[in-house]
């Protein structure tokens, strides 16, 4: 069973990282954009309810990502083990989301985190170009993260449920990094 959690700041690799593992472990890599993106075309009714903030611009509010996850974790190919990506934000979605494991009879195994430096993120997010990648946008994404998503480090440090890994370092040696302490 593998069930794990991939934290960081935006820029850290997270994605790469769950793309990469989820296709070794052989789990889904669930990602909340992803998620949301796919209810939104599938029109089901959360993904409505979605659309709705998505369209304006607006942040989805907590219980509705938490009823997607909530969706999402009950399909069948969950059952062996899945990663997810950028999620738990904050400290209620991790209380949730223990909650909600527990429901399903599952339990987490690891939160990583991808611990990289703000000289390192800027730089990597400057250079994959999207527009609202601009120093400025960028420096407020990564305060925001501090603020918001930082004590859900500490809440998984608390458990003795955190391990970190040195993401400044190549896709690569981040990968094997990884391997080698999830035994994969």
């Amino acid at each position: 069973m593998t069930r794990l959690i991939f934290l960081g700041p935006p820029g850290a690799g997270k994605g790469t990282q769950a793309q990469q593992v989820a296709e070794l472990a052989g789990i889904p890599h669930i990602s909340t954009g992803e998620i949301l993106r796919e209810a939104i075309a599938e029109q089901s009714d959360l993904g409505q309810r979605a659309s709705s903030y998505v369209d304006k611009g607006e942040l989805v509010p907590d219980d509705l990502i938490l009823d997607l996850i909530k969706d999402r974790l009950s399909h069948e190919d969950t059952q062996s083990g899945w990663i997810l990506d950028g999620f738990p934000r904050n400290v209620n979605q991790a209380q949730f989301l223990d909650q909600l494991l527990a429901q399903l009879n599952q339990q987490a195994d690891i939160a990583v985190n991808f611990a990289v430096t703000d000289q390192v993120l800027i730089e990597r997010m400057l250079a994959r170009g999207r527009k609202d990648d601009n120093e400025e946008t960028i420096t407020r994404r990564l305060q925001v993260y501090r603020e918001q998503t930082a004590p859900v480090l500490h809440y998984y440090e608390e458990r003795n449920e955190l391990q970190s890994v040195d993401g400044d370092r190549s896709v690569e040696e981040v990968t094997v990094s990884l391997r080698a302490f999830l035994n994969l």
